[in-house]
């Protein structure tokens, strides 16, 4: 743990995220949501096939 005492060094070259920069992130947030989501339905479908071709009709 670091004491009130130490003196940290700052980063001279560390540069602000502007909020232009951070669309992308959220876009790409939305896309992975979305993928996983068909994965998910599709997952979901497979496992509703199977129940149904286990099913006996007799």
């Amino acid at each position: 743990m670091s004491t009130g005492k130490e003196h940290l060094d700052e980063d001279e070259e560390f540069t602000a995220v502007e909020a232009d920069d951070a669309e992308p992130v959220v876009e790409v947030a939305k896309t992975n949501l979305s993928k996983r989501r068909t994965i998910d339905n599709l997952l979901e479908e497979r496992r509703l096939q199977k129940q149904l071709a286990d099913y006996d009709f007799d």
